[in-house]
C-alpha cells in the first residue's frame, strides 16, 4: 500500500481538518469534527442534512453549500456515521422549516438516520436514495443500493430548498428524482482501505467488476477486460431498459469516477454512452463529468441517466456554491 498518510488512525481527521481549511469561505468543522456545516446556515429553509462513510470524497462534505447541504456527516472510511453525529449535524444548521436526512440505502446508514430523527427535536423527513441497478439486493442495502444518483437528488432538493420550497414538497421532489434516476459502476481495479492495507478484492489483469458498488461490493458478474464501447453498451442498456423511458425524453448523464480514473477516460466513455443513449432515443440535455462519487483509489466508472422536466431542468441548473460543484 502506498498512500499519503501520518498514521491510518488520524487519516480522515486530518483530511477534514485540510477540507475545512482550504474551503474555510464556504464550510466549518463541527465539534470532535463530527460534521461538516456551511459556514452561515440559512435557518430560514429547510435544512439538508446528508452523510455516509468517508472514502466517496467528495462525497457529502464536498456538496455543502448554497444551493445543496447544509451539513454533512463523515462516518470512518466505508463506515456509517452515528446517530450522535447526525443529530448533532440537524441542531446546528435547523430553523423552523425542518431538517430533511438524504440517506443512500444502506441497512446501516438508514437505522442511524432513523435513530437520529426520533431524538432530533423539530420536523423531520427522509429520502432514501437506491439508483442502482446492477443488483437488486446485497450485504450494504436493503434491495438497491444507493450511489451517485445521490448527487442529483441533493442538488436538485437543494435547490428548492435555497428557494424557498417547503419540507413535504422537498421530500416529494426527492423522492420522484430518485424513482427517475437509474446507475450502474464497473471495476478496473479494486480499492484499499487504508485500515485494511491490502485490496479490498482481487481482480485479474485481464477482468473487471461488472456493477460494483461504491464499497467494492461484488456487482453483477465478473468479466474479462472489454473494449470501452462494449462496457459502455452493457450499461446503458441496463440503465435504459430500467427506466423504460418514451422515447424523446430528455435527460441529464452522469459520468462518475471511482477515484483512480483518469478524466480522458472519463470523457471517452461519456461520448460512448452520450451516443448509446441517444440511438434509444433519449435527449442528453444535462451533463456532468468526474469524480464525484469515488471509492478511494479504485480505477473504474458508473453511469447514472435522470430524467429531467422543465422543473428539475432549472433547478439542476440554479446556482450552487460548493467546494466540488460551483455554477
Amino acid at each position: 500500500m502506498k498512500k499519503f498518510i501520518n498514521a491510518v488512525d488520524n487519516v480522515l481527521a486530518e483530511s477534514l481538518d485540510g477540507f475545512a481549511a482550504a474551503h474555510a469561505d464556504l464550510v466549518a468543522l463541527g465539534a470532535e469534527r463530527k460534521f461538516v456545516r456551511r459556514r452561515e446556515p440559512n435557518r430560514n429553509t429547510v435544512a439538508l442534512v446528508s452523510g455516509g462513510g468517508s472514502g466517496h470524497e467528495p462525497l457529502h462534505a464536498g456538496f455543502v453549500g448554497h444551493g445543496m447541504l447544509d451539513a454533512a456527516c463523515p462516518g470512518r472510511v466505508f463506515t456509517s456515521p452515528t446517530p450522535d453525529q447526525i443529530v448533532e449535524a440537524a441542531q446546528a444548521v435547523a430553523g423552523d422549516a425542518g431538517v430533511l436526512f438524504i440517506v443512500k440505502n444502506d441497512s446501516v446508514d438508514r437505522m442511524n438516520v432513523e435513530m437520529a430523527a426520533e431524538i432530533a427535536d423539530g420536523k423531520t423527513a427522509t429520502i432514501v436514495t437506491d439508483d442502482d441497478v446492477a443488483v437488486e439486493k446485497s450485504t450494504y442495502s436493503i434491495g438497491r443500493r444507493g450511489v451517485a444518483g445521490t448527487l442529483i437528488v441533493e442538488k436538485i432538493v437543494g435547490a428548492a430548498a435555497e428557494k424557498g420550497a417547503d419540507l413535504a414538497t422537498c421530500v416529494a421532489l426527492g423522492e420522484r428524482v430518485n424513482a427517475r434516476t437509474r446507475s450502474m459502476g464497473v471495476a478496473l481495479t479494486s480499492c484499499t482501505v487504508p485500515a485494511a492495507g491490502t485490496p479490498t478484492f482481487a481482480l485479474g489483469e485481464d477482468e473487471m467488476e461488472m456493477g460494483v458498488g461504491i464499497h467494492g461490493e461484488p456487482g453483477r458478474r465478473r468479466v474479462k477486460l472489454a473494449a470501452a464501447d462494449a462496457i459502455a453498451s452493457e450499461m446503458t442498456t441496463a440503465i435504459a431498459e430500467d427506466l423504460a423511458a418514451p422515447a424523446g425524453s430528455e435527460a441529464l448523464l452522469l459520468v462518475n469516477g471511482f477515484g483512480g480514473t483518469p478524466t480522458i477516460e472519463l470523457y471517452l466513455m461519456y461520448n460512448a454512452a452520450r451516443r448509446m443513449l441517444e440511438q434509444r432515443g433519449l435527449r442528453i440535455v444535462r451533463s456532468l463529468v468526474g469524480s464525484y462519487v469515488t471509492s478511494l483509489d479504485m480505477a473504474g466508472c458508473s453511469l447514472t441517466v435522470s430524467l429531467l422536466d422543465a422543473e428539475t431542468t432549472a433547478l439542476w441548473d440554479a446556482p450552487v456554491r460548493t467546494a466540488a460543484l460551483k455554477w
